[in-house]
Formats: structure tokens, C-alpha cells, sequence
């Protein structure tokens, strides 16, 4: 039975994806924060579980990957799609609103270089699937009514999307949330940014999370580019 634990607790993500989308489509997009959260959560614990269990497979790792495509790249886009479509009025070419679903596609991309590429096991190489999505969700769910204001701000939204799929297939290292020790050394980005998540989020609420994956990514750029000097 143990063997079927971690992909069960995969299909409890994937499943969670499909709830967030179906959300995101009736425009409850808080809603689909909270299951993409709440498939976040599912993602953590299928991986640990089958490094404990030691029944890590090779479907296991496709499976993985398609329900992170559901949960953090296709529920994130359908949540873009609802956002455009209340400015579809605002839009040259109606159909414009349908170019949210790109980022679903280069969601899957970045997943399928993850699967293959070895120099992943301790940090990443472009932005995570899951810190995309949360980046996309709670910026609409906190900041969504007054982006919706201006005809101006949609087109900075789709350009914000362009850059979210470049950065997903870059070749930017950015650090992962592991620890190999809790001493301070070697550890100082993680900690600084952990630190400065708090206060954040304390005075930003929902819309703060976006603001904190912005933080990361610029984070991850600036210690680079420490090490590199």
C-alpha cells in the first residue's frame, strides 16, 4: 500500500488545480488562491513522502509534473484569462484575452526542463512553477480591482505575464528554501529572505505574497551576482 501513498497525495494536488481553475473561471479568485495553496501544500508533502517511504518511481515524476502543470501553471492562467476578460472592452482584438493561457504552456516547458536538467537538486534554474502561481494569484486577489481601473494596466499586466514566462525558462539561478545546516553561514539569503517575508506580509496581507515572490526572484538575481564578483 505505502507505494501509492505519494502518488495519492500527487492526484490530491492535481485535483486541487482542477477546483482552483474551476474558481478562477467563476471569478472567485480567492477561492482559487486558497486550493492553489492548498495544492502548494499537497506538492510538499508527495516528495517527502516517497524520499521516506522510498518508493520514488519514474511515474511518480510524471505525475508530479502534470499536476503541477494544473496547480501552478493552467489554475494561475485561467485566473489571468477571468482578469483580462473584464477589460475585454479595453482590448483591440477580443480574442487577446486568451493569450493568458501561454504562460500554462511555458509552465509545462519549465516543469519538463526541471524533469531533465541534474543541476536542480538544491536550488532552481528559472522561477519555480508554484511561486509563479502564488505570484499571479494573490496580485490579482489583492490588487485586482484597481488594476481593472485603467485600460493602461492591463497591458502592463499581459507584458508582466511575458516576462513571468521568460523567467520561468531562464537560466537564472534562484535559491531553494533547503538547508543543509540552520547555521547562519551559507545560509544568509535564505534567512534575510524569510526574515523580511514577515513584516510583508504583516503590512501587505494577501497582495503581499506577490510582492514577496518579486523579492525572491530579485533576491536570487543580486546573490548571483555577489558570488559571481
Amino acid at each position: 500500500m505505502k507505494k501509492h501513498i505519494p502518488n495519492t497525495i500527487t492526484c490530491c494536488n492535481l485535483i486541487s488545480g482542477c477546483i482552483a481553475t474551476y474558481w478562477a473561471l467563476c471569478g472567485v479568485w480567492d477561492t482559487a488562491l486558497l486550493f492553489i495553496v492548498i495544492g502548494a501544500i499537497f506538492d510538499f508533502f508527495d516528495g517527502m513522502s516517497a524520499r521516506l517511504l522510498g518508493v520514488s518511481s519514474p511515474i511518480g515524476k510524471e505525475l508530479d509534473s502534470l499536476a503541477d502543470d494544473i496547480t501552478f501553471g493552467f489554475a494561475p492562467s485561467a485566473i489571468l484569462f477571468d482578469f483580462l476578460k473584464t477589460g475585454i472592452h479595453y482590448l483591440p482584438w477580443h480574442y487577446l484575452i486568451y493569450i493568458a493561457f501561454i504562460m500554462a504552456a511555458f509552465s509545462a516547458l519549465r516543469l519538463a526542463k526541471f524533469n531533465l536538467d541534474e543541476r536542480q537538486a538544491l536550488g532552481f534554474i528559472g522561477l519555480p512553477t508554484p511561486a509563479n502561481a502564488l505570484f499571479w494569484a494573490s496580485l490579482m486577489v489583492g490588487v485586482g480591482d484597481q488594476l481593472a481601473s485603467s485600460p493602461y494596466l492591463y497591458y502592463g499586466v499581459i507584458a508582466a505575464m511575458f516576462i513571468c514566462c521568460w523567467l520561468l525558462v531562464s537560466e537564472i539561478p534562484m535559491f531553494a528554501l533547503k538547508f543543509k545546516n540552520w547555521g547562519w553561514k551559507g545560509n544568509e539569503v535564505k534567512y534575510i529572505f524569510l526574515i523580511t517575508c514577515i513584516p510583508i506580509l504583516f503590512l501587505l496581507g494577501i497582495a503581499g505574497l506577490s510582492v514577496i515572490i518579486t523579492w525572491y526572484v530579485l533576491l536570487s538575481i543580486v546573490s548571483k551576482t555577489q558570488k559571481k564578483k
